[in-house]
């Protein structure tokens, strides 16, 4: 009977241990795409629903509505956005695994509004920008989270 009792007890914690939490919807796709798939011809990806993986680097301190993926390339990362309310990443998350599922979206910004989604996002995380550093437009290519899962 104890060595009943000890077997269940193992089983149990092994399985808390390989559960993630999760967010949002339940994710549907089965093929992961690599993160510097993507950024290597974002366009070709854009409106495309996508499966990626990788290390939480940052997550939106303020309301959760974002995280930032690190890429399997060096020096890469992409932003997976939400909708605030919809989905909240947890700060604590930093550090994690995290497997998404979204959609490719492409977001042009002038040089003026570059410097205020900058300041923005340095406001966030609590950090100074420094104007300059941008000379004009950008493209950025996000994520729009639907699901996820955190290890």
């Amino acid at each position: 009977m104890n060595k009943f009792v000890i077997l269940f007890l193992l089983i149990i914690s092994v399985a808390g241990y390989s559960q993630s939490d999760k967010y949002g919807k339940e994710i549907s796709l089965k093929e992961k795409t690599g993160i510097s798939e993507i950024l290597s011809d974002p366009e070709e990806y854009v409106g495309k629903t996508v499966l990626v993986e990788g290390e939480i680097l940052e997550v939106c301190a303020m309301a959760g509505c974002w995280m930032d993926l690190k890429s399997d390339a060096e020096n890469q990362k992409i932003k997976i956005k939400v909708k605030d309310g919809d989905i909240v990443f947890p700060v604590e998350a930093k550090g994690k695994s995290a497997l998404v599922e979204g959609t490719v979206y492409k977001i042009e910004l002038t040089k003026e509004e570059a410097i205020e989604y900058y300041q923005h996002v340095a406001e966030e995380q609590g950090t100074t920008f420094d104007d300059a550093s941008v000379t004009g437009p950008i493209t950025l290519y996000q994520i729009k989270g639907i699901g996820a899962e955190i290890n």
